[in-house]
Protein backbone atom coordinates (compact mmCIF):
# COMPACT_ATOMS: atom_id res chain seq x y z
CA UNK A 1 0.00 0.00 0.00
CA UNK A 2 1.31 3.46 -0.88
CA UNK A 3 0.38 6.91 0.26
CA UNK A 4 -1.30 9.62 -1.76
CA UNK A 5 0.85 12.68 -2.46
CA UNK A 6 -0.89 15.94 -3.32
CA UNK A 7 0.47 18.75 -5.43
CA UNK A 8 -0.96 21.68 -7.38
CA UNK A 9 -0.03 22.46 -10.97
CA UNK A 10 -1.63 25.33 -12.91
CA UNK A 11 -4.55 25.30 -10.50
CA UNK A 12 -5.25 21.59 -10.97
CA UNK A 13 -5.18 19.14 -8.09
CA UNK A 14 -3.11 16.09 -9.02
CA UNK A 15 -2.19 12.94 -7.12
CA UNK A 16 0.36 10.22 -7.41
CA UNK A 17 1.67 7.54 -5.09
CA UNK A 18 4.63 8.24 -2.81
CA UNK A 19 6.10 7.88 0.67
CA UNK A 20 6.56 10.92 2.88
CA UNK A 21 6.44 12.23 6.44
CA UNK A 22 5.84 15.23 8.67
CA UNK A 23 8.82 16.89 7.02
CA UNK A 24 8.98 20.02 9.19
CA UNK A 25 9.60 18.00 12.36
CA UNK A 26 12.51 15.56 12.04
CA UNK A 27 12.66 12.86 14.68
CA UNK A 28 14.04 14.35 17.90
CA UNK A 29 12.90 17.90 17.13
CA UNK A 30 10.58 19.84 19.44
CA UNK A 31 7.01 20.12 18.20
CA UNK A 32 5.31 23.49 18.65
CA UNK A 33 2.00 23.68 20.48
CA UNK A 34 -1.28 23.79 18.58
CA UNK A 35 -4.94 23.94 19.54
CA UNK A 36 -7.77 22.52 17.44
CA UNK A 37 -11.48 21.82 17.84
CA UNK A 38 -12.89 18.47 16.76
CA UNK A 39 -16.10 17.97 14.77
CA UNK A 40 -18.08 17.61 18.00
CA UNK A 41 -16.89 20.89 19.50
CA UNK A 42 -14.20 19.58 21.88
CA UNK A 43 -10.91 21.49 22.11
CA UNK A 44 -7.53 19.74 22.04
CA UNK A 45 -4.13 21.32 22.77
CA UNK A 46 -0.91 19.39 22.17
CA UNK A 47 1.07 20.79 25.09
CA UNK A 48 -1.86 20.38 27.48
CA UNK A 49 -1.79 16.66 26.80
CA UNK A 50 1.98 16.29 26.91
CA UNK A 51 2.12 18.24 30.18
CA UNK A 52 -0.07 15.46 31.59
CA UNK A 53 2.63 12.96 30.67
CA UNK A 54 0.76 11.63 27.65
CA UNK A 55 2.03 10.58 24.25
CA UNK A 56 0.17 12.10 21.29
CA UNK A 57 -0.48 10.07 18.14
CA UNK A 58 -1.59 12.02 15.07
CA UNK A 59 -3.25 10.85 11.86
CA UNK A 60 -3.14 13.32 8.94
CA UNK A 61 -5.75 12.45 6.30
CA UNK A 62 -8.32 13.64 3.77
CA UNK A 63 -11.64 12.04 2.97
CA UNK A 64 -11.12 10.76 -0.60
CA UNK A 65 -7.64 9.32 0.07
CA UNK A 66 -7.84 5.52 -0.49
CA UNK A 67 -4.99 4.55 1.89
CA UNK A 68 -6.54 6.82 4.54
CA UNK A 69 -9.80 4.95 4.14
CA UNK A 70 -7.99 1.61 4.44
CA UNK A 71 -5.94 2.42 7.56
CA UNK A 72 -8.37 4.55 9.60
CA UNK A 73 -10.03 1.44 11.13
CA UNK A 74 -6.61 0.37 12.46
CA UNK A 75 -6.01 3.81 13.98
CA UNK A 76 -9.44 3.76 15.64
CA UNK A 77 -8.92 0.22 16.93
CA UNK A 78 -5.68 1.40 18.57
CA UNK A 79 -7.57 4.36 20.07
CA UNK A 80 -10.11 1.99 21.64
CA UNK A 81 -7.52 -0.54 22.84
CA UNK A 82 -5.62 2.15 24.75
CA UNK A 83 -8.54 3.77 26.55
CA UNK A 84 -10.18 6.24 24.16
CA UNK A 85 -7.71 8.98 25.17
CA UNK A 86 -8.13 8.29 28.90
CA UNK A 87 -4.85 6.37 29.23
CA UNK A 88 -1.20 6.91 28.33
CA UNK A 89 -1.78 8.16 24.78
CA UNK A 90 -4.06 10.68 23.07
CA UNK A 91 -5.01 9.97 19.45
CA UNK A 92 -6.22 12.70 17.09
CA UNK A 93 -7.18 12.64 13.41
CA UNK A 94 -6.16 15.86 11.65
CA UNK A 95 -7.66 16.62 8.24
CA UNK A 96 -5.44 18.27 5.62
CA UNK A 97 -7.73 21.30 5.59
CA UNK A 98 -9.81 20.37 2.56
CA UNK A 99 -12.83 18.85 4.33
CA UNK A 100 -15.66 20.33 6.41
CA UNK A 101 -17.13 18.98 9.64
CA UNK A 102 -19.87 17.21 7.69
CA UNK A 103 -17.37 15.63 5.30
CA UNK A 104 -15.13 14.40 8.11
CA UNK A 105 -18.12 12.97 9.98
CA UNK A 106 -19.21 11.20 6.81
CA UNK A 107 -15.68 9.85 6.34
CA UNK A 108 -15.61 8.44 9.88
CA UNK A 109 -19.06 6.95 9.42
CA UNK A 110 -18.09 5.24 6.17
CA UNK A 111 -14.50 4.22 6.89
CA UNK A 112 -13.93 4.48 10.65
CA UNK A 113 -14.54 0.81 11.36
CA UNK A 114 -16.54 -0.96 14.09
CA UNK A 115 -14.60 0.29 17.13
CA UNK A 116 -14.83 3.64 18.92
CA UNK A 117 -13.72 6.55 16.75
CA UNK A 118 -11.06 8.95 17.93
CA UNK A 119 -11.60 12.74 17.82
CA UNK A 120 -11.31 14.12 14.29
CA UNK A 121 -10.60 17.71 13.27
CA UNK A 122 -11.78 19.31 10.02
CA UNK A 123 -10.89 22.55 8.29
CA UNK A 124 -13.55 24.25 10.44
CA UNK A 125 -11.68 23.20 13.58
CA UNK A 126 -8.27 24.48 12.51
CA UNK A 127 -6.78 21.38 10.91
CA UNK A 128 -5.30 23.18 7.89
CA UNK A 129 -2.69 25.30 9.72
CA UNK A 130 -1.58 22.25 11.72
CA UNK A 131 -1.14 20.23 8.53
CA UNK A 132 0.97 23.05 7.04
CA UNK A 133 3.02 23.46 10.23
CA UNK A 134 3.93 19.77 10.19
CA UNK A 135 4.87 19.86 6.49
CA UNK A 136 2.71 16.91 5.51
CA UNK A 137 2.44 16.22 1.78
CA UNK A 138 1.57 12.51 1.61
CA UNK A 139 -1.44 10.89 3.19
CA UNK A 140 -2.04 9.30 5.52
CA UNK A 141 0.85 10.38 7.70
CA UNK A 142 0.92 8.94 11.21
CA UNK A 143 3.33 10.49 13.69
CA UNK A 144 4.10 10.12 17.39
CA UNK A 145 5.05 12.88 19.83
CA UNK A 146 6.44 12.17 23.30
CA UNK A 147 5.51 13.75 26.65
CA UNK A 148 8.63 15.93 26.28
CA UNK A 149 7.16 17.42 23.05
CA UNK A 150 9.85 15.68 20.99
CA UNK A 151 8.96 14.00 17.72
CA UNK A 152 9.50 10.26 18.20
CA UNK A 153 8.42 9.14 14.73
CA UNK A 154 7.34 11.52 11.99
CA UNK A 155 6.20 8.72 9.68
CA UNK A 156 4.82 5.45 11.05
CA UNK A 157 4.51 3.43 7.87
CA UNK A 158 3.51 0.95 6.57
CA UNK A 159 0.44 0.47 8.75
CA UNK A 160 -0.91 -3.07 8.60
CA UNK A 161 -2.14 -3.68 12.15
CA UNK A 162 -2.38 -2.17 15.64
CA UNK A 163 1.11 -3.54 16.23
CA UNK A 164 2.45 -1.15 13.57
CA UNK A 165 1.47 1.73 15.84
CA UNK A 166 2.44 0.01 19.09
CA UNK A 167 5.96 -0.63 17.80
CA UNK A 168 6.56 3.11 17.41
CA UNK A 169 6.36 3.63 21.20
CA UNK A 170 9.22 3.07 23.64
CA UNK A 171 8.94 -0.38 25.19
CA UNK A 172 6.53 -0.42 28.13
CA UNK A 173 5.38 3.17 27.56
CA UNK A 174 1.68 2.42 27.05
CA UNK A 175 -0.74 -0.03 28.61
CA UNK A 176 -4.08 -1.19 27.18
CA UNK A 177 -7.06 0.26 29.00
CA UNK A 178 -10.82 -0.12 28.65
CA UNK A 179 -12.72 2.91 27.42
CA UNK A 180 -15.00 4.46 30.00
CA UNK A 181 -18.45 2.88 29.81
CA UNK A 182 -20.22 5.96 31.09
CA UNK A 183 -19.73 9.67 31.54
CA UNK A 184 -20.33 11.42 34.83
CA UNK A 185 -21.32 15.06 34.50
CA UNK A 186 -22.33 17.88 36.79
CA UNK A 187 -23.94 20.86 35.14
CA UNK A 188 -26.27 23.45 36.69
CA UNK A 189 -26.19 21.51 39.95
CA UNK A 190 -27.33 18.20 38.44
CA UNK A 191 -25.08 15.17 38.76
CA UNK A 192 -25.82 12.21 36.50
CA UNK A 193 -24.30 9.29 34.64
CA UNK A 194 -25.00 8.60 30.98
CA UNK A 195 -24.10 5.54 28.92
CA UNK A 196 -24.94 4.95 25.23
CA UNK A 197 -24.66 1.54 23.57
CA UNK A 198 -24.14 -0.03 21.13
CA UNK A 199 -22.19 2.74 19.47
CA UNK A 200 -22.15 2.64 16.44
CA UNK A 201 -25.74 1.40 16.13
CA UNK A 202 -27.78 0.20 13.15
CA UNK A 203 -31.25 -0.07 14.69
CA UNK A 204 -31.77 0.07 18.47
CA UNK A 205 -29.85 2.55 20.61
CA UNK A 206 -29.83 2.15 24.41
CA UNK A 207 -29.40 5.23 26.60
CA UNK A 208 -28.80 4.40 30.25
CA UNK A 209 -29.51 7.39 32.49
CA UNK A 210 -28.86 7.62 36.22
CA UNK A 211 -30.33 10.63 38.03
CA UNK A 212 -29.87 11.48 41.73
CA UNK A 213 -33.44 12.73 42.17
CA UNK A 214 -36.87 12.45 40.54
CA UNK A 215 -36.82 14.42 37.29
CA UNK A 216 -38.81 14.41 34.05
CA UNK A 217 -36.38 12.96 31.49
CA UNK A 218 -36.49 13.91 27.81
CA UNK A 219 -34.11 12.37 25.26
CA UNK A 220 -33.53 14.07 21.91
CA UNK A 221 -31.53 13.00 18.88
CA UNK A 222 -30.34 15.86 16.69
CA UNK A 223 -28.17 16.16 13.61
CA UNK A 224 -24.99 18.22 13.46
CA UNK A 225 -27.02 21.27 12.41
CA UNK A 226 -29.03 20.99 15.64
CA UNK A 227 -32.28 19.81 14.04
CA UNK A 228 -34.30 17.49 16.26
CA UNK A 229 -34.97 14.17 14.52
CA UNK A 230 -36.24 11.95 17.35
CA UNK A 231 -37.72 12.72 20.77
CA UNK A 232 -38.41 10.32 23.62
CA UNK A 233 -40.56 11.75 26.42
CA UNK A 234 -39.25 9.27 28.97
CA UNK A 235 -41.26 10.56 31.93
CA UNK A 236 -40.30 10.99 35.56
CA UNK A 237 -37.28 8.98 36.65
CA UNK A 238 -35.20 8.61 39.79
CA UNK A 239 -32.16 6.35 39.88
CA UNK A 240 -30.99 4.27 36.92
CA UNK A 241 -33.07 3.40 33.87
CA UNK A 242 -32.31 2.32 30.31
CA UNK A 243 -34.29 3.88 27.46
CA UNK A 244 -34.29 2.30 23.99
CA UNK A 245 -34.75 4.33 20.81
CA UNK A 246 -35.26 2.91 17.33
CA UNK A 247 -32.80 4.77 15.09
CA UNK A 248 -33.19 2.55 12.03
CA UNK A 249 -34.86 5.36 10.04
CA UNK A 250 -31.86 7.68 10.41
CA UNK A 251 -29.35 7.98 7.60
CA UNK A 252 -25.81 6.78 8.27
CA UNK A 253 -23.75 9.44 10.01
CA UNK A 254 -23.02 11.07 13.38
CA UNK A 255 -25.69 12.46 15.68
CA UNK A 256 -26.03 14.10 19.07
CA UNK A 257 -28.00 12.53 21.93
CA UNK A 258 -29.17 15.16 24.42
CA UNK A 259 -30.65 14.11 27.77
CA UNK A 260 -32.60 16.72 29.72
CA UNK A 261 -33.95 16.40 33.26
CA UNK A 262 -36.65 18.89 34.21
CA UNK A 263 -35.38 22.29 33.13
CA UNK A 264 -31.79 21.33 33.75
CA UNK A 265 -29.55 20.41 30.83
CA UNK A 266 -27.85 17.15 31.68
CA UNK A 267 -25.57 15.86 28.93
CA UNK A 268 -24.91 15.83 25.22
CA UNK A 269 -23.13 12.82 23.73
CA UNK A 270 -22.57 11.53 20.21
CA UNK A 271 -23.40 8.31 18.48
CA UNK A 272 -22.77 6.96 15.01
CA UNK A 273 -25.57 5.45 12.92
CA UNK A 274 -24.52 2.71 10.52
CA UNK A 275 -26.52 0.83 7.92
Amino acid sequence: MKKTLLFFSLGTLCTFQAFSQAANYPNGSTVADFTVTDVHGNTHSLHTYTAQGKYVLLDFFFDTCPPCQQTTPIFNAFYEKYGCNSGDVVSLSINNGSDSNAEVIAFESSFGGPTAHCPAVSSQGGSGPVDVAFGVSAYPTYCLIGPDNKMISNDIWPLSSIASLENAFPQGAITPKACAASTSVEENGLNAKISIYPNPSADLLNIRVETPSAENVVIRITDIQGRTLLVNEAGVQSGEKTHTLNVQSLAAGSYFVTVEAGKKFMQKSTFIKVN
